[in-house]
């Protein structure tokens, strides 16, 4: 395996009201996808090397940030980095709509509306994933699926955040 990768994810959501069920299933996709195939790794700074993943990461939102805490296997400090939420307000609100839309018309639209619904998500998903990056730009490395994965769970922290 890659040493450049997340070995293990974990969210602080001690602070957020208790995920609908809709919320906690797509919280257990991603963390299970993450952790079936990601790339991750922290990119060297002008005055030192990045420590060597695999990496361990923690996800939070504190003083109304998000909140990348990075670890080395061994539980060493890594990285950390603070980001705006701001930049994902309205990318995470309309990803929400969307969710909500696509979770009623599983119930009782035929397939081929579904299908449409689905796309636009997927669309907004994959906005959310280009935003995640451009934040994280020189900071840490990832693909886009692993970027994909990643928003999906700040969109988790953010409901309640």
């Amino acid at each position: 395996m890659s040493a450049a990768r997340l070995s293990h994810v974990e969210l602080d959501d001690s602070n957020l009201p208790p995920p609908t069920p809709q919320i906690e299933q797509e919280r257990k996709v991603a963390l299970f996808d993450l952790m079936e195939d990601n790339s991750f790794a922290l990119p060297a700074r002008e005055d030192r090397a990045a420590p060597e993943g695999p990496y361990r990461l923690t996800l939070s939102i504190r003083e109304k940030r998000l909140v990348f805490d990075v670890r080395t296997e061994a539980n060493a400090p890594a990285a950390e980095f603070h980001l705006s939420l701001s930049p994902f307000r309205q990318v995470v609100k309309d990803y929400w709509h969307i969710c909500e839309s696509y979770f009623d018309a599983v119930k009782k639209l035929p397939p081929s509306q579904i299908e449409a619904i689905d796309m636009a998500r997927r669309g907004i998903h994959n906005e959310g994933a280009r935003v995640l990056q451009e934040r994280l730009e020189g900071k840490a490395e990832l693909d886009i699926d692993t970027a994909r994965r990643l928003f999906t769970l700040v969109c988790v922290l953010h409901f309640g955040g």
